[in-house]
């Protein structure tokens, strides 16, 4: 019986070509979907396939490979930048509002990005049916970028009303457009630029199947280097300045010490409370021990700080996140991420992943 095929990854033609060449040179066969015959170069959104039994194998490989950014511009000459990827909707909207408190903080600059695909090269069409490719299509390609660049003049102008009104600081803005995976453009794009923070907005617990940038926000936070900052549409602050109360997770890990430090560089106030929260399995002394030994290291070097600090049970963590947050008046949740493999990220993902679609707290998600 002939095995199923099954889609190992999502890219652009370029970037699907060189990871067909890597799988097959190590043995694995692979084809490719949604290829546009006719110019094949413009093509996003193939998808590479391969048997389903060559799946471990072909994941070890895929989260070895490093794309490396062949993008034409000029290296941006901002020395400090906020990257705020951008869909036009209104939860975006509030991200970007909020971006400006933070660049201001942080005395840096505004990086609008806008991500797509294009629909005219990357349809969901069978492979045999390719040479069927509207003539027109180039046409509607600058279509497309004509609509995407008057709606991201709209979002800049919206933002310099608000600026002209002294609802938001006066901070330089640049704009982007990137045509590809959405997740991978980003990635790259801060890879590149190194900025101090990604903000992205999301729909939280209410988001659906159509919340794009909600699932783009998910996968970057598994995958980025760069602290991330993810803002639900239901966030009641819309300033840095609005953060009082911090639950921090932690493993009882040295990471947990990096992370801390970045956070409260990051923040730079002086009036926060910060809760440790620990998961434990069962009521184990210990854990209290060392949760109050975490409480007083940071208490001795951050002095300004109010400290307290929860044991919660691992059984249900969402749902005992969520209730915990609640009871506590949390203003966001603090998350150290730790590079994981694919296969991880795909069959058991972290919290941070899980709290993007089922928590309506901001999470500020940083690289243990």
């Amino acid at each position: 019986m002939e095995e199923n095929l099954i889609t190992v990854a999502i890219h652009t033609y370029e970037r699907a070509i060189i990871l067909k060449g890597i799988l097959e040179s190590k043995g694995i066969e692979v084809c490719l979907h949604n290829v546009n015959l006719i110019q094949p170069v413009v093509s996003a959104g193939v998808r590479v396939r391969i048997r389903e039994s060559d799946l471990p194998a072909a994941l070890e490989i895929i989260e070895q490979v490093d794309f490396e950014c062949n993008e034409n511009e000029v290296q941006t000459t901002l020395p400090r930048i906020i990257l705020v990827p951008v869909d036009f909707s209104e939860y975006t909207l509030k991200a970007a509002r909020l971006a400006f408190s933070v660049a201001k903080s942080l005395n840096a600059n505004i990086v609008l990005l806008h991500t797509f695909y294009s629909p005219f090269y990357s349809g969901g069409m069978p492979i045999s049916d390719a040479f069927a490719f509207d003539e027109h299509s180039e046409e509607a390609m600058k279509s497309l970028m004509q609509k995407n660049e008057e709606e991201m003049n709209k979002l800049v102008n919206q933002l310099r009303l608000d600026i002209a009104s002294g609802l938001l600081p006066d901070i330089q803005i640049v704009t982007k457009f990137r045509e590809g995976v959405p997740e991978e453009q980003i990635l790259i794009y801060a890879k590149k630029h190194k900025p101090l923070m990604l903000i992205m907005g999301t729909k939280g617990a209410d988001s659906t199947s159509s919340d794009l940038l909600g699932s783009v926000t998910a996968e970057v936070i598994d995958r980025s280097l760069v602290p991330v900052f993810a803002i639900p549409e239901q966030t009641p602050f819309d300033r840095f300045e609005g953060i009082r109360t911090i639950g921090f997770l932690t493993r009882f890990d040295q990471r947990d010490l990096v992370v801390f430090d970045s956070m409260m560089q990051l923040l730079k106030s002086q009036k926060l409370k910060v809760y440790f929260v620990h998961f434990s399995d069962s009521e184990n002394p210990w854990d209290e021990v060392q949760l109050a030994g975490v409480k007083e290291y940071f208490k001795r070097q951050y002095p300004e700080l109010e400290t307290s600090y929860v044991l919660l049970g691992n059984g249900k963590i969402v749902e005992n996140l969520n209730k915990f947050i609640q009871e506590r008046n949390i203003d966001i949740l603090t998350v150290a991420s730790q590079k994981r493999n694919m296969f991880a990220r795909l069959f058991n993902p972290g919290i941070a992943h899980r709290m993007v679609f089922h928590g309506n707290t901001p999470l500020l998600v940083i690289r243990g």
